[in-house]
C-alpha cells in the first residue's frame, strides 16, 4: 500500500515538472535593453597641424683652414676651441724666405722699370729700335708680376680665419712643417650662431601637404613661414625658436625622406654640432579639421580606418574614415565625418557584447574621460 502511494506521488510530481518545462520553453524571451554607449558630437574647429620629426644640427658654415704655401710653423696664435673672427691671424709661418724671395722681385722690378723709361727716351730719340724699347718694356711687366706673385706668397705665411666662428683643436704645432694643398686641414672653424637643424620627413607626408595647400584645405602654409621648436636629448624644449628655410628638391632613394632645413639662433652655444633632437614643424591650419578619439577609430580586416556612428534612430552605422595624423591622442579625420555626427566613442564592449552595425543603442554624452576636442 505505500509502494502504491509513493509511485503515485512522483507521478504526479513528474507530470507538474514537465508542465513548468513546456511553458519556459514556450513563452517570449525577455527582452534585452539596447546597450548604453557614449557619444560626441563631431564640430569642425581650426587645426593646427605640426609635424614632430627627427633632425640633427649643422654648422651654419665651416671652413677647414689649410696654408697656400710651403714652410715651417713659427707660432699658433689661437686659442683651441674659442671663438675667431674673419680675418684673425691663426698661424704664422716662418716669413723669412718669402721675404727675401720679395725682395728681390722688387729690386728686379725697380731695374727693369728704369730700363724700361730709358729705353722709352732713347726711341723718341731714334737712338735705339722699337724691338729693343717692347722688349724692355714687356721685362718691366714681367717683372711687375712676380714681385706681385713674391708679395702674395709673403702676405700668405700669416694664415687668417676665413669666417667667424668656433675653431677646433689644431692639427699642428710650432715646429711643424706645412705643405701647398695638403690634404689635412691645420683647423676646421664652424659658424654655431646661428645653426642649422637638418629634419627628414616622408616624401609622402610632403606630397599631400602639397595637395592639401594646392586645394586650399591649409592657412599659413607659405614656403619660409613655418616656425620651428626643438626639443632635446633630454626631453626639454629648446628655449628659442626657429625658422624653416627650405624643403630640399629631392627625395633620398635609401629612405624615401625630404630634407628640409631649419636655422635656429644659439647665442649661448648650447647647440653643437651633430646633435640629435626633435623638431616640431608649423605646417599650416586646417581651418575646417575634425578630430576623433583614438578608441573611437577600429581597423577592418583590410587596415581600413572606421567608425560607429549613432543615426537619428538610435541606430549604430558604420562609416570608412580617411584619417590624416594624431595629434594629441586623437586621430585627425580628412574624410568620412562631418560636423553633427555622433561618434560612438564608449560602450563599445560590454562583457560579451559588441556594438554592431544596425544594433539599436541608447547614446548619452561621453563622460569626462573621453576626450572632449570633438565635442560640441
Amino acid at each position: 500500500m505505500r509502494r502504491l502511494v509513493l509511485v503515485g506521488a512522483l507521478a504526479v510530481a513528474s507530470s507538474v515538472s514537465l508542465s513548468g518545462c513546456g511553458k519556459q520553453e514556450g513563452g517570449a524571451p525577455p527582452k534585452m535593453p539596447p546597450p548604453a554607449v557614449g557619444v560626441l558630437t563631431v564640430a569642425e574647429q581650426p587645426l593646427p597641424l605640426v609635424a614632430e620629426l627627427p633632425g640633427r644640427t649643422n654648422p651654419f658654415a665651416i671652413s677647414e683652414v689649410r696654408p697656400q704655401i710651403s714652410g715651417l710653423v713659427k707660432q699658433r696664435l689661437f686659442v683651441e676651441g674659442s671663438n675667431v673672427k674673419a680675418g684673425q691671424v691663426l698661424y704664422q709661418i716662418d716669413p723669412a724666405p718669402y721675404q727675401a724671395a720679395y725682395d728681390s722681385a722688387a729690386a728686379t722690378l725697380n731695374s727693369t722699370r728704369a730700363k724700361a723709361d730709358r729705353y722709352a727716351t732713347l726711341l723718341k730719340q731714334n737712338a735705339i729700335s722699337a724691338q729693343d724699347a717692347d722688349d724692355s718694356a714687356a721685362a718691366a711687366k714681367l717683372a711687375a708680376a712676380n714681385a706681385q706673385a713674391a708679395r702674395i706668397n709673403l702676405g700668405w705665411t700669416r694664415i687668417t680665419a676665413p669666417i667667424s666662428g668656433r675653431i677646433s683643436a689644431s692639427s699642428v704645432t710650432p715646429g711643424a712643417l706645412v705643405t701647398q694643398g695638403q690634404p689635412t686641414a691645420l683647423a676646421t672653424i664652424s659658424t654655431l650662431d646661428p645653426i642649422y637643424v637638418d629634419i627628414d620627413q616622408s616624401s609622402t607626408e610632403v606630397l599631400a601637404l602639397k595637395r592639401a595647400a594646392a586645394a586650399g584645405q591649409l592657412t599659413g602654409a607659405q614656403p619660409g613661414t613655418a616656425r620651428v621648436s626643438l626639443l632635446l636629448e633630454d626631453g626639454t624644449t629648446y628655449a628659442h625658436e626657429g625658422k624653416l628655410q627650405f624643403t630640399d628638391v629631392t627625395v633620398d632613394p635609401a629612405t624615401g625622406s625630404v630634407r628640409l632645413r631649419a636655422l635656429f639662433p644659439n647665442p649661448d652655444g648650447l647647440l653643437l654640432p651633430g646633435l640629435y633632437v626633435r623638431a616640431r614643424v608649423s605646417q599650416g591650419t586646417d581651418p575646417h579639421g575634425i578630430l576623433v578619439p583614438q578608441p573611437a577609430v577600429s581597423r577592418d580586416a583590410k587596415g581600413i580606418p572606421t567608425a560607429l556612428v549613432v543615426d537619428d534612430k538610435n541606430v549604430a552605422q558604420l562609416r570608412t574614415l580617411k584619417t590624416g595624423r594624431m595629434i594629441d591622442g586623437q586621430w585627425q579625420v580628412l574624410d568620412g565625418l562631418k560636423a553633427g555626427d555622433k561618434v560612438i566613442v564608449q560602450g563599445l564592449m560590454q562583457g560579451f557584447v559588441t556594438v554592431a552595425p544596425g544594433m539599436t543603442v541608447a547614446p548619452r554624452p561621453a563622460t569626462a574621460a573621453a576626450p572632449a576636442a570633438a565635442q560640441k
